[in-house]
């Protein structure tokens, strides 16, 4: 083989292993930003409220039954009592809800919020369930009033709560009243009749970070949310029935029956609010992985306000293609010297390599003040500009260089669509290879490869 090929084809490799380096650094510097992104978001929960969950309305009685037994002896009575709670949830549950979003910063990072206003009607076609029952002849048994409670996951982001009983403002309280229910607020049912059913109205102002879930506890549970958020992401374990988005917001509507969901006996049972992490969000799937039944987080139905284009994510993705972008280019470049007989230096591939690199590293720090796409063109046309002039001296004259600016524009028109394209990027990716290599091999299907291995190059 050529020795002069051979070395030049090891510093080309060298050369490789730095370009992959220096994209390895800037991929990192990505990771740093999308940490610190995800700080500020948690700053944000901290100090407005995080991810709101909200289960209920549900109804909760106190109960305490005492009773005697006699000692063994026979001689001497023994008192003794226990404490256990009754809870009923709806027989239907209707909620109709706006989301207003809100997008708050902290430094360059923003993270979307959002009111809530949430309206929800509930109502118990029996309350058969809150009738105490002995468990011993001779029990004695004390209640207290009924009372209606519903669970939020934070509820530092309560802003309003009005709870109506035939029309009636009710007291709302903080707390549960119920201990295995936590966060969340409760109002006092005085008076309540057990043998009627009862229908409650309950109006809630929240406020919440990205995600709001909605636990259909109910036998039936009904639930529209409309929002002027673009791009929402419905996840959980229940999608819309249907939905409309548009320029204007988006639309949803949901109907779970309990014969669908075990959430209103897991509520009952004193399961957990999900915390709506990507973990919790995932799609149902019908056999998970096995874990304690108490532990199991109750079923809920959400929605998420994303951000379609992500100047971080968008740029990992594009960091990824970043090699084969840079193969491409020096592909071309190689190719441009075997069918004009023009040398071109290592030193020229390394400088081609770094300003190919440095491009995502300029659409990085402009994506984190400018909207993407116009980050992306400037960032690409500076490249472009740049590379054009360059090939213009190194290829030997400006036809040639505007055609190597001209193939570079393409391949960052192309290197965009695989990013905007998320569904076809693989096939779209895959045609580009493709037509790269069928390119390739026509250019060079009369190169004879043994007399250029051997130092002579013969072109077509």
């Amino acid at each position: 083989m050529n020795k002069h090929l051979f070395i030049k084809l090891a510093i080309l490799a060298v050369i490789t292993v730095l370009i992959c380096i220096v994209l390895a650094q800037i991929g990192g510097l990505v990771r740093e930003r999308q940490d610190r992104q995800r700080e500020a978001a948690q700053s944000v929960e901290q100090s407005l409220a995080g991810p709101q969950a909200l289960a209920g309305p549900l109804l909760v009685r106190s109960c305490k039954e005492s009773w005697t037994t006699r000692s063994t002896d026979g001689k001497t009575e023994i008192a003794d009592s226990r404490d256990f709670w009754l809870t009923v949830t709806p027989t239907t549950l209707k909620i109709n809800g706006m989301l207003s979003p809100e997008v708050r910063h902290r430094g360059l990072f923003k993270v979307n919020t959002y009111a809530a206003q949430l309206n929800l009607e509930a109502s118990w076609d029996t309350l058969g369930s809150l009738v105490p029952k002995a468990e011993h002849a001779n029990g004695k048994l004390v209640c207290s009033d009924p009372a209606v409670a519903v669970k939020l996951s934070d509820t530092r982001g309560i802003r309003t709560a009005e709870l109506k009983r035939d029309g009636h403002a009710l007291s709302v309280q903080a707390g549960t009243l119920h201990p295995s229910l936590h966060n969340g607020l409760h109002a006092l049912l005085p008076a309540l009749r057990l043998d009627e059913p009862l229908t409650l109205a309950i109006k809630l102002h929240v406020v919440g970070s990205q995600r709001l879930g909605l636990v259909p506890a109910a036998g039936d549970t009904q639930v529209s949310l409309q929002s002027s958020w673009q791009h929402p992401s419905f996840t959980g374990q229940f999608l819309p029935l249907e939905h409309q988005i548009g320029v204007s917001g988006f639309s949803a509507r949901w109907q779970v029956s309990s014969l669908a969901s075990n959430a209103a006996a897991d509520l009952q049972a004193g399961n957990p609010l999900p915390t709506l992490t990507p973990d919790d969000s995932l799609p149902y799937t019908p056999t998970p992985a096995p874990r304690p039944e108490r532990t199991r987080s109750l079923d809920v139905l959400a929605v998420e306000l994303i951000d379609p284009v992500n100047p971080y994510v968008m740029s990992d993705r594009a960091i990824k293609y970043g090699l084969m972008f840079i193969a491409l280019t020096f592909v071309t470049v190689g190719l441009t010297e075997l069918l004009t007989g023009r040398r071109v230096h290592p030193v020229q591939y390394l400088l081609v390599g770094l300003a190919l690199s440095l491009f995502f590293l300029l659409l990085l720090s402009l994506s984190e003040h400018l909207p993407f796409l116009v980050s992306y063109l400037i960032a690409a046309g500076a490249a472009a500009v740049v590379l054009t002039q360059y090939a213009a001296a190194m290829l030997g004259g400006w036809l040639r260089g505007a055609a190597f600016g001209g193939g570079i524009a393409l391949l960052y028109g192309a290197l965009y669509v695989l990013l905007s394209r998320e569904q076809t990027a693989l096939v779209i990716g895959a045609v580009l290879l493709f037509a790269v290599l069928a390119v390739v091999m026509t250019l060079t299907r009369r190169l004879d490869w043994y007399r250029l291995t051997s130092g002579n190059q013969q072109g077509e």
